[in-house]
């Protein structure tokens, strides 16, 4: 097959962290906090506004609390796991390998009595309708980011509920519609979708939420770094920007320039255009290809973000799976050597393939001039295999 012509003008294509936004440069941050204390009041007022254009810019309800934790999405959710978990029964939900992660935390790490498991192999989602989102707690990612798969709409979450849904959002927040009404611990990291940098979580709460914190003591420990309760109250301070933490103020300013790009951009509906755009495009391409198609089927649920793709060729599909994997670590290792594409292959865990991000950050003419380089490289990796 020829080769290409014309490259991406940004070969970041990663699933985090993702690309910066178009037009980046580190000389745009401002340097004032630098070299200060996150405590002192200008730089805890930069991590305040952090809070405070997040919400506005996703129209987090009003009465809900939004703080900035450590270990990104990761360390918010398993902050969030620690704290409020055991009250009642537990509906987990897994479909990717992070879902995966939160089940075995609780089964194996805070060892619940009553967990119930809904589990589906990638590119798939389990049976909603089952999950109990009355009178249980509910565990699930919105956004399989190592799968592609995302759930469609928070209809099947009720409105009358008891328990509390614990929903990691972290590929999702910024790129989708959150029924924000529907979901009462929600998280998410600035690497993602805003292409921020990492080690920064971000935890928001809902009244329920906060009530469960003021009013549930679980029977173990709780280390320092995921405390939100001091004597039986909310510690408001994590939610005005006093992290528990120190954090990089070069992050924070970085994370500005980010938001400040969304809001010239349009706002929240302007940057989940433009991820579902870049979806659109991939669609369009798998749809005409001989050898890739998505990996999730069911387009309704297919993630904009973490764009997952399968390959269907036969020659392909006759290897075996550790031949499959040494063929796509040549195929994208080729990619990258022609400065084409980075990390684009999928993720350890989830079944050998490709994995392009779609968020926000990513122009989608980029995507466009990638998709032939995609075809090239599989032919010259399929004749090289021969």
């Amino acid at each position: 097959m020829e080769r290409p012509l014309t490259k991406p003008a940004n070969p970041c294509f990663s699933s985090g962290p993702t690309a910066k936004r178009p037009g980046w440069s580190a000389t745009n941050l401002s340097t004032k906090s630098l070299g200060r204390s996150h405590r002192a009041s200008g730089p805890k007022a930069r991590l305040q506004a952090v809070i405070e254009q997040s919400k506005a810019l996703l129209c987090l309800p009003e009465d809900y609390r939004l703080g900035i934790v450590p270990g990104s999405d990761t360390g918010a959710f398993e902050m969030a796991m620690w704290t409020m978990l055991g009250a009642r029964g537990v509906d987990v939900l897994a479909w990717e390998s992070f879902g995966a992660g939160w089940k075995t935390d609780i089964e194996k790490q805070l060892k619940l009595p009553d967990v119930r498991v809904f589990d589906a192999p990638y590119g798939e989602l389990p049976d909603l309708s089952a999950v109990d989102t009355v009178s249980r707690d509910v565990v699930f990612t919105w956004n399989g980011t190592t799968s592609g798969t995302r759930v469609p709409t928070g209809d099947w979450i009720a409105s009358d509920r008891a328990g509390l849904t614990f929903c990691d959002a972290t590929s999702a927040v910024f790129a989708m519609d959150l029924p924000w009404p529907k979901l009462d611990v929600i998280t998410w990291s600035w690497q993602k979708v805003m292409g921020g940098e990492g080690a920064h979580g971000m935890l928001a709460l809902s009244p329920r939420a906060v009530a469960r914190l003021t009013s549930y003591t679980p029977s173990w420990p709780i280390p320092k770094v995921f405390r939100l309760t001091k004597a039986g109250a909310l510690i408001d301070d994590i939610f005005s920007g006093a992290t528990i933490n120190t954090p990089s103020l070069l992050a924070v300013e970085d994370h500005l320039d980010a938001l400040e790009w969304a809001r010239d951009l349009g706002g929240l509906s302007a940057l989940v255009a433009r991820s579902t755009a870049n979806l659109d495009l991939v669609r369009q391409w798998t749809a005409e290809s001989s050898w890739a198609n998505m990996l999730t089927a069911n387009e309704a649920q297919q993630s904009s973000t973490s764009i997952c793709l399968k390959i269907v060729d036969p020659d392909f599909q006759s290897l075996d799976e550790a031949s499959q994997r040494a063929f796509i670590k040549r195929m994208t290792t080729r990619l990258e050597a022609e400065t084409v594409a980075y990390d684009i292959a999928a993720y350890r865990d989830a079944p050998p393939g490709l994995r392009l991000w779609g968020g926000a950050t990513v122009e989608t003419s980029n995507l466009e001039q990638l998709l032939p380089w995609l075809d090239w490289a599989f032919a010259e990796t399929l004749d090289q295999a021969r």
